[in-house]
């Protein structure tokens, strides 16, 4: 019989779609003090499979689920392709579950609370300066913005992505071409995770990917593939192979 497991904790990368599933990563830290004479356990990550129904019932969303506490139960499975399952460990959920977060309760009650003190301090100050305003009877004249003003207002700057260093090019993510002797490796977990921390921080990956320029096959950098198609990247930055 599959040994049952049962994690705790938040997501640690975004929610992806299947056909009939979502997936989603977990991580757990080891035990602080390992028995004398074994080393100490690092943290062991997870992807997490969950059937729609499921999911759709806890009232979690691509946003909530990176912030919310949850308890899944299910049981391992290695059955999963690679490119699906990140985590060192896929798990098949049986049961998920929202648990409560005490501290975001209280503070959600004081943040309401001190609104409603602000609205009553405003709404009282409005009164006393109500009379005051009656009796100033000047009216200030209607500045009004020439064509060009109105025309610079309505264009704000566009900035630019901000790409590695060493990028050439940026391209489509969907014509990136990988060759089959990648996809039956599975890139160092540990690793990949370390990217995709350095994604959510900067935004970007943190080198590009070496493709051939005119098919577009992907020549090195399958992890940092791996992390874009979990991130969901539409445009990924590159180097050709000739220019390396």
């Amino acid at each position: 019989m599959p040994h049952k497991m049962t994690i705790t904790g938040s997501a640690t990368g975004p929610l992806r779609e299947y056909d009939r599933y979502v997936a989603f990563d977990m991580r757990e830290k080891g035990s602080p003090a390992a028995p004398k004479g074994l080393k100490k356990s690092t943290f062991i990550s997870y992807t997490v499979f969950v059937a729609k129904k499921a999911f759709n019932k806890t009232g979690l969303t691509k946003k909530s689920i990176m912030h919310e506490k949850i308890l899944v139960q299910g049981e391992p499975t290695l059955d999963i392709p690679i490119d699906e399952c990140p985590g060192e460990i896929g798990i098949i959920c049986f049961q998920i579950t929202v648990l409560p977060n005490k501290n975001d309760k209280e503070a959600n009650e004081s943040k309401d609370k001190k609104e409603a003190q602000q609205e009553v301090a405003a709404t009282k100050q409005e009164e006393k300066q109500e009379p005051v305003a009656k009796e100033m009877k000047t009216v200030q004249p209607e500045v009004k913005e020439t064509p060009v003003q109105e025309k610079k207002a309505a264009q704000p700057k566009k900035q630019q992505p901000i790409q590695p260093k060493g990028t050439k090019d940026v391209v489509s993510f969907e014509d990136i071409i990988v060759p089959e002797a990648f996809l039956k490796t599975r890139p160092n977990p540990v690793k990949t995770e370390e990217v995709i921390e350095f994604v959510k921080r900067t935004g970007h990956l943190d080198k590009p990917l070496t493709i051939e320029k005119e098919s577009k096959i992907l020549k090195d950098g399958y992890r940092r593939y791996i992390v874009a198609k979990t991130m969901k990247m539409d445009n990924v930055p590159v180097v050709y192979d000739d220019q390396k």
